[in-house]
């Protein structure tokens, strides 16, 4: 049964990447843009129906010159992304098929999610209506100032999690949140806060970190040591 739509979110502007050549969805990791990393694991989903990427307006043309037939081997769909993480969730919303029961938002940038995160996320949404990736807060936290730049406080880091993606709800929830939504959001599980549905939690290896720099870049090269993923592979 294939019930579930991707989001691959790649609309970003990746101004912290540092490099005026490229964003850090497109640079290279074992000869494979990053975004291509996710979109070959859920396309090997069995349940994954759809997979559409929301893209910046800026980059139609690049994406269409280098990527076109990796998109079409994928069956990756193209939406132009908004100003905002929301607007380009909301513009691929409007293109979710009918049938797709759950919606799965991943960031394009991560591309060393784990088959078995990926199983146990889309598991957890089928049951509970919502699940999302996480992964437990080990470090010492400390509230600042930002005025001073001074220490105000040692928050406990009992119960506090950070989260990642893919973060899977029901796409009726996702969309009647979308349409009550305001400014102000970090990430997609927000909205679905915001309705009071109560979202499950996935434990996920911190190794599913999210592109931002050049170092992560180097990381992840080094996680992904393999060019393919393979089922006989166990970090896949």
């Amino acid at each position: 049964m294939k019930d579930v739509a991707v989001i691959l979110a790649a609309a970003g502007q990746s101004s912290r990447f540092n490099d005026p050549h490229q964003k850090k969805v497109y640079a290279s990791i074992h000869g494979k843009p990053v975004w291509q990393y996710s979109a070959q694991l859920f396309a090997d989903h069995p349940r994954v129906g759809q997979i559409i990427m929301t893209i910046a307006a800026e980059d139609k043309s690049m994406v269409q010159e280098k990527f076109a037939g990796n998109l079409t081997l994928f069956g990756v769909e193209v939406v132009i992304g908004g100003k905002q993480r929301s607007d380009s969730v909301r513009n691929a919303l409007e293109k979710v098929r009918p049938g797709m029961t759950l919606v799965a938002i991943h960031d394009a940038a991560r591309p060393c999610l784990s088959r078995q995160s990926l199983n146990q996320v889309i598991e957890d949404a089928s049951k509970y209506g919502a699940s999302i990736l996480a992964s437990p807060i080990r470090a010492t936290v400390k509230r600042v100032d930002p005025s001073s730049n001074k220490i105000v406080e040692t928050v406990p880091r009992e119960g506090l999690w950070q989260a990642q993606t893919p973060q899977v709800f029901r796409t009726d929830d996702l969309r009647r949140g979308y349409a009550s939504s305001t400014g102000g959001l970090t990430d997609d599980a927000q909205v679905i806060e915001r309705l009071g549905i109560s979202i499950r939690i996935v434990e996920s290896p911190e190794s599913n970190l999210k592109i931002t720099t050049k170092e992560d870049l180097r990381t992840c090269e080094g996680l992904l040591k393999s060019p393919a993923r393979t089922r006989d592979n166990p970090f896949f």
